[in-house]
């Protein structure tokens, strides 16, 4: 599917780039052996089988701080057009609690108008902290990712553990190890956590720091994510609901 082959090339390019930029051509080329010609057409073996040596080299030949670099480089992105208002929130204020309660109310609002999840169900996520802004307690943001919206029903519904964390994620590459019972090193999911650093460098306009705190990829329920916030920034505690 055109999709996933997008999906696959993009992703593809971007760690190639990370490396080359943290590690260095040597160790890049090292890494990306094989990757020639991965694709959508590829079988789920060969992605998974690329998947876990190249995450085997990257721990191998790469301190952990660079690993980190490395994979967050590699993340998805949150559209930045959606965060100029907290971005100037926090410019006006400098407190980044205004910035994080406004975060909250966007995802409540992409939960019940892009989704259009009943109000139960929002409520239900909200209430467990899940959602791009978390939960914000000093200069720390503690983020819990939504199941991937695609099989969010399917997720809600199921009562298998193995099979929920399946529904769970939202890397493909990822879905297709939980299938199985191959393993793909934790240090992968710093790509996941690269979405929250994103965020918050977006609004904040400096560097942060995140830490993968659970991932369905190690075996756990759900993925949360540590973002750590420049010291200095507001120290005001906030619930994602704020209610």
């Amino acid at each position: 599917m055109v999709e996933e082959r997008d999906f696959e090339q993009t992703w593809l390019a971007k760690f190639s780039g990370s490396l080359d930029e943290i590690a260095g051509e040597e160790i890049r080329e090292a890494v990306m052996e094989g990757s020639d010609g991965l694709s959508s057409h590829s079988t789920r073996q060969e992605l998974i089988d690329w998947s876990k040596r190249a995450m085997e080299r990257v721990d191998s030949l790469v301190d952990k701080e660079k690993r980190k670099r490395i994979m967050t480089g590699c993340a998805c992105q949150y559209p930045k057009s959606d965060l100029q208002a907290m971005r100037k929130a926090y410019e006006d204020t400098k407190d980044a609690g205004v910035a994080h309660q406004m975060l909250q109310e966007q995802f409540e609002s992409f939960l019940r108008n892009t989704l259009e999840l009943s109000e139960e169900l929002v409520e239900e996520m909200v209430s467990k902290g899940w959602g791009v802004a978390g939960n914000k307690q000093g200069s720390t943001v503690i983020a819990t990712k939504i199941p991937k919206s695609g099989f969010l029903v399917e997720y809600m519904k199921e009562t298998d553990p193995e099979k929920k964390r399946q529904y769970y994620c939202h890397c493909p590459r990822v879905r297709d190890v939980l299938e199985t019972m191959e393993t793909i090193s934790p240090t992968y999911c710093y790509c996941g956590a690269g979405f929250y650093k994103g965020i918050w460098e977006e609004i904040l306009q400096e560097p942060v720091d995140v830490e993968v705190l659970a991932s369905v990829l190690a075996g756990d329920d759900v993925c949360t994510i540590a973002v750590y916030l420049p010291s200095g920034q507001s120290p005001v505690e906030s619930r994602s609901s704020n209610r």
